[in-house]
Parts: structure tokens; sequence; C-alpha cells
């Protein structure tokens, strides 16, 4: 059986992108975390952070440098979110937010890795995570 256990990410400083995604996430860097190799644990999963020399951030929406990959994160209030990861580092690019409030916009972290922070129609969030509305 296959079970997913990391997510690494390329950057060319491990500590400073693990700290603004454990500022972002609320969550701690994991221990014996170093210059080489940091983590941020969420349940069996581990958001981790490798560094490469020479590193190129992506340059999205440039398809000549893709973005690679992208994080959603779901949240209650986009706008208050939205101050709190400008406020650790990250740059608005684009807006995606319908009329009713619900929707996406699309961030950079620190050295270019796109991510977003969603508002999904019908989601209920409890101590266990969201819960996602039934699709018909």
């Amino acid at each position: 059986m296959l079970r997913l256990t990391d997510f690494i990410i390329d950057c060319p400083d491990t500590m400073k992108l693990a700290a603004f995604y454990s500022a972002v996430t609320g969550r701690p860097i994991k221990e014996g975390s170093d210059d080489n190799w940091a983590g941020i644990t969420f349940g069996e999963v581990e958001l981790a952070f490798i560094r490469v020399d020479d590193y190129r951030a992506p340059q999205w929406p440039d398809s000549e440098h893709p973005k690679q990959f992208h994080l959603d994160f779901e949240v209650d209030d986009i706008e208050s979110e939205q101050r709190r990861v400008l406020d650790l580092g990250a740059t608005l690019q684009q807006d995606f937010i319908g009329p009713e409030g619900y929707g996406w916009r699309v961030y950079t972290d620190p050295v270019g890795h796109p991510f977003c922070l969603c508002r999904n129609k019908g989601v209920i969030w409890t101590d266990r995570g969201p819960i996602w509305p039934k699709r018909d």
C-alpha cells in the first residue's frame, strides 16, 4: 500500500520558508529541522523544505518557468487571512473571489511558490477540519 509521507518544496533557505508556512498554518516547525531540511507535520504527512543551490523561483503564471505545484488553504474569512499572509511576506497575485464572497485568491510565498486562500460555499469547519457539502 502506498502512503504519502512528504510533500517537499525546493527553496534557497529552508528555515525561512518553514517559518513562513509555520506562521501561515499555525503548526510548529519539526524538531531537528536545519538549514538543509525543515518540516512541518500534518498528521501523517510532512510539508518539507529542502535547500537547493542555485534555486530558480517559478514565475507564475509564466509557462516558461511554471508553478510546478500549489497549495490550497480553505479559510473562514478570506479578508482577515489575506492581511495575515501579506504581513507574513506573501504577495497577492490574482483575485478570483466572486460577488457572493466565494472563490480563491492566488498568492506567492516569499520565494515565489504560488498558494491559494480559498472560500468554498457550504463548507462547515469543525475541530477535525472542514466538512465539504454533498454534491448531487
